[in-house]
């Protein structure tokens, strides 16, 4: 997209569907003005810069374009709707075509969401060593589809996000299993486990070119959950240019040409091979670690490029950089986490320590997919001293009033 001039306080707006605050911050440092749309009450963005507010449900699409059709920004084409979760990229997506702004394609979009339809795609670009994959329209057939399949492999919805309802099968017995939790009708992917190293890769596109903006090493735990992210990554040359040939690739084959991109990435033995990707970058705390480790402002990027603003600039830095999830066991009642949280934010090295349920709950359910109850990120000069000081802090996180770290719930969910 080709940047924009405007007078000093005309400059383009970035609306954006129920923000996090860390996005507002991405905005200014981008050097747009901003609209917060939102459905209800005023939410946690609206403290951090929002210089205006629509109040409307974005999930309707009619109603969001309505709302958003009189802006004067909008009616001069001075703006573009951003939405940086799942469901608020493919609103924005359609709210930008419905008004005629610069986004992301929404058949890109739900190209990217179609699990079933990117795994045979994707396999084009490696016809000779596929991945191996079937749809399942029926739970009772996935015992029979994961014997044909073979063990271990993956229960996956053909459309979903963060890593919801996605099941590892590991033998006949626990595909019955996963069977009994799914409805009898639905619509799943059975697939081979992909085993190596995995990486969680940004870009950004613009025009058609792909720009690799960095990858994070995801560290997994039991049952395929996310126990955190490393940075930086050291890759083979030849590696890393086949995670490069492979994401742009898999953008390519969705017709995603404009807008940040989020994709997941296994180094098999036999090369990279694409878990997901998805038309939005990736959560919060993932991007940040970019921004701590190299300097690279995935959200800001993302942002100006959209609305046509010259690129924030990069501030070097040179730095490992991770977080590590904290969950908590069902049960256990949170009003006495505040001295951990205090601990952990006091160890040195540690740049924030988030707790993603309120304070006072008790814990209901085990945590599945991208959805955990707290997390821990922090930088240090050597990955062997970044190590300690986020097993520390998550330690002093993790513990319960009487002082014992509480036992990291298992789930087969990832």
């Amino acid at each position: 997209m080709g940047q924009r001039t405007a007078g000093p306080g005309r400059g383009p707006v970035a609306v954006l569907l129920s923000p996090r605050p860390a996005v507002l911050a991405a905005a200014r440092r981008a050097g747009a003005r901003t609209v917060v749309v939102a459905p209800g009450p005023p939410v946690p963005s609206d403290r951090e810069g929002a210089e205006r507010r629509v109040r409307t449900d974005w999930r309707d699409h009619r109603r969001l374009v309505e709302a958003l059709g009189p802006l004067e920004e909008v009616r001069a084409g001075r703006a573009a709707v951003f939405g940086f979760t799942a469901a608020a990229a493919l609103s924005a997506a359609r709210a930008n075509e419905g008004l005629g702004l610069p986004g992301t394609p929404t058949a890109a979009v739900t190209a990217l969401m179609d699990r079933a339809a990117m795994r045979a795609r994707s396999n084009a670009l490696h016809p000779g060593r596929p991945v191996s994959f079937a749809r399942c329209g029926r739970a009772a057939l996935i015992p029979f589809l994961a014997a044909l399949i073979g063990y271990p492999c993956v229960v996956k919805p053909r459309a979903g996000a963060d890593g919801e309802g996605v099941c590892l099968v590991r033998d006949a017995a626990e595909a019955r299993r996963a069977a009994r939790c799914y409805p009898e009708v639905t619509d799943l992917l059975v697939e081979e486990l992909l085993e190596g190293p995995e990486l969680t890769v940004e870009a950004l596109s613009e025009a058609g070119r792909h720009r690799i903006l960095g990858w994070a090493r995801r560290r997994t735990g039991p049952g395929l959950t996310t126990t955190g992210h490393d940075l930086p990554v050291a890759l083979e040359t030849g590696t890393a240019e086949a995670v490069r040939a492979l994401v742009r690739g898999v953008l390519d084959l969705a017709g995603h040409r404009d807008g940040p991109s989020h994709t997941e990435v296994v180094l098999t033995a036999r090369g990279p091979r694409l878990v997901e990707a998805r038309a939005r970058p990736g959560g919060e705390e993932v991007v940040r670690l970019l921004r701590l480790a190299h300097g690279t402002d995935v959200l800001a990027l993302a942002l100006a490029a959209g609305l046509g603003l010259p690129a924030p600039a990069r501030i070097p830095r040179a730095a490992h950089a991770g977080l590590r999830y904290v969950d908590f066991p069902p049960g256990r009642r949170l009003d006495g986490v505040r001295p951990g949280l205090a601990a952990a934010r006091a160890v040195p090295g540690v740049v924030r320590v988030q707790l993603e349920v309120p304070a006072h709950a008790t814990v209901r359910r085990a945590p599945t997919g991208g959805l955990h109850h707290a997390y821990v990120l922090a930088t240090g000069p050597t990955a062997g001293s970044l190590a300690r000081t986020l097993d520390r802090a998550a330690g002093l996180l993790g513990q319960d009033p009487a002082g014992r770290r509480s036992r990291q719930p298992e789930t087969g969910f990832a």
